[in-house]
Protein backbone atom coordinates (compact mmCIF):
# COMPACT_ATOMS: atom_id res chain seq x y z
CA UNK A 1 0.00 0.00 0.00
CA UNK A 2 1.14 3.27 -1.01
CA UNK A 3 2.08 5.82 1.75
CA UNK A 4 0.78 9.07 2.23
CA UNK A 5 3.32 11.53 2.35
CA UNK A 6 1.31 14.96 2.22
CA UNK A 7 -1.53 15.88 3.67
CA UNK A 8 -2.47 16.96 0.11
CA UNK A 9 -2.77 13.71 -1.00
CA UNK A 10 -5.40 12.99 1.32
CA UNK A 11 -8.37 12.38 -0.81
CA UNK A 12 -11.24 13.47 2.37
CA UNK A 13 -8.78 16.77 1.79
CA UNK A 14 -8.80 16.84 -1.81
CA UNK A 15 -12.73 16.76 -1.36
CA UNK A 16 -12.83 19.45 1.34
CA UNK A 17 -11.12 21.75 -1.03
CA UNK A 18 -13.73 21.41 -3.21
CA UNK A 19 -16.28 22.17 -0.81
CA UNK A 20 -14.76 24.76 0.50
CA UNK A 21 -14.11 26.53 -3.22
CA UNK A 22 -18.16 26.15 -3.99
CA UNK A 23 -19.11 27.70 -0.28
CA UNK A 24 -17.04 30.50 -1.29
CA UNK A 25 -17.98 30.79 -4.74
CA UNK A 26 -22.09 30.71 -3.30
CA UNK A 27 -21.37 33.10 -0.41
CA UNK A 28 -19.52 35.67 -2.64
CA UNK A 29 -23.19 36.10 -4.30
CA UNK A 30 -25.89 38.09 -2.96
CA UNK A 31 -28.16 38.40 -0.83
CA UNK A 32 -26.01 35.52 0.92
CA UNK A 33 -22.97 37.36 0.85
CA UNK A 34 -24.59 40.36 2.56
CA UNK A 35 -25.45 38.03 5.57
CA UNK A 36 -21.49 38.77 7.20
CA UNK A 37 -22.65 36.25 10.60
CA UNK A 38 -23.66 32.98 7.78
CA UNK A 39 -21.11 33.64 5.39
CA UNK A 40 -18.14 33.91 7.48
CA UNK A 41 -19.08 31.24 9.85
CA UNK A 42 -20.36 28.89 6.73
CA UNK A 43 -16.52 29.89 5.20
CA UNK A 44 -14.92 28.77 8.55
CA UNK A 45 -16.61 25.62 9.33
CA UNK A 46 -15.24 24.25 5.62
CA UNK A 47 -12.09 25.61 6.15
CA UNK A 48 -12.05 23.64 9.77
CA UNK A 49 -12.36 20.85 8.05
CA UNK A 50 -10.04 21.14 5.15
CA UNK A 51 -7.67 22.40 8.02
CA UNK A 52 -7.82 19.99 11.17
CA UNK A 53 -7.66 16.81 8.14
CA UNK A 54 -3.96 18.80 7.25
CA UNK A 55 -3.20 19.11 10.90
CA UNK A 56 -3.80 15.94 11.91
CA UNK A 57 -1.66 14.53 9.73
CA UNK A 58 1.10 16.26 11.33
CA UNK A 59 0.42 14.64 14.54
CA UNK A 60 2.13 12.02 16.16
CA UNK A 61 0.21 9.21 16.10
CA UNK A 62 -3.02 7.39 14.34
CA UNK A 63 -5.05 8.41 17.65
CA UNK A 64 -4.18 11.73 17.56
CA UNK A 65 -4.98 12.05 13.91
CA UNK A 66 -8.38 10.43 14.26
CA UNK A 67 -9.04 12.89 17.03
CA UNK A 68 -8.63 15.97 14.21
CA UNK A 69 -10.38 13.31 11.72
CA UNK A 70 -13.31 13.84 14.55
CA UNK A 71 -13.46 17.52 15.05
CA UNK A 72 -13.30 17.69 10.57
CA UNK A 73 -16.40 15.65 10.80
CA UNK A 74 -17.93 18.38 13.06
CA UNK A 75 -17.14 21.24 11.07
CA UNK A 76 -18.90 18.89 7.91
CA UNK A 77 -22.04 18.52 9.98
CA UNK A 78 -21.52 22.72 10.69
CA UNK A 79 -21.08 22.93 7.30
CA UNK A 80 -24.66 21.19 6.53
CA UNK A 81 -26.70 22.92 9.00
CA UNK A 82 -26.07 26.06 7.58
CA UNK A 83 -26.44 24.84 4.64
CA UNK A 84 -30.14 24.51 6.07
CA UNK A 85 -30.20 28.32 6.90
CA UNK A 86 -29.16 29.30 4.06
CA UNK A 87 -31.66 27.61 1.81
CA UNK A 88 -34.55 28.52 3.95
CA UNK A 89 -33.12 32.19 3.98
CA UNK A 90 -33.25 31.53 -0.46
CA UNK A 91 -29.87 32.31 -0.45
CA UNK A 92 -29.23 29.26 -2.69
CA UNK A 93 -31.58 27.39 -4.90
CA UNK A 94 -32.68 23.95 -4.12
CA UNK A 95 -30.37 22.85 -6.75
CA UNK A 96 -27.07 24.48 -5.29
CA UNK A 97 -28.35 22.83 -1.96
CA UNK A 98 -28.39 19.82 -3.13
CA UNK A 99 -24.91 19.79 -4.99
CA UNK A 100 -23.29 21.48 -1.84
CA UNK A 101 -24.94 19.21 0.29
CA UNK A 102 -23.91 15.85 -1.72
CA UNK A 103 -20.45 17.21 -2.01
CA UNK A 104 -20.29 17.85 2.06
CA UNK A 105 -22.10 14.50 2.37
CA UNK A 106 -19.22 12.67 0.14
CA UNK A 107 -16.34 14.40 2.74
CA UNK A 108 -17.68 13.02 5.68
CA UNK A 109 -17.84 9.51 4.27
CA UNK A 110 -14.29 10.10 3.50
CA UNK A 111 -13.53 10.77 6.66
CA UNK A 112 -15.91 8.50 8.31
CA UNK A 113 -13.89 5.70 5.96
CA UNK A 114 -10.37 7.45 7.25
CA UNK A 115 -11.36 7.29 10.38
CA UNK A 116 -12.21 3.25 10.54
CA UNK A 117 -9.02 2.70 9.22
CA UNK A 118 -6.71 4.31 10.95
CA UNK A 119 -8.12 3.16 13.97
CA UNK A 120 -7.41 -0.45 12.57
CA UNK A 121 -4.29 0.33 12.17
CA UNK A 122 -3.20 2.42 15.41
CA UNK A 123 0.65 2.98 16.24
Amino acid sequence: KMKIIRFEEIEAWKEARTLTKRIYNLTNQKPFSRDFGLRDQIRRASVSIMSNIAEGFLSQTNKNFVKYLFISLASAAEVQSQLYVALDCKYLTKEEFGTIFKQSQKVAKLINGFISYLRQHTD
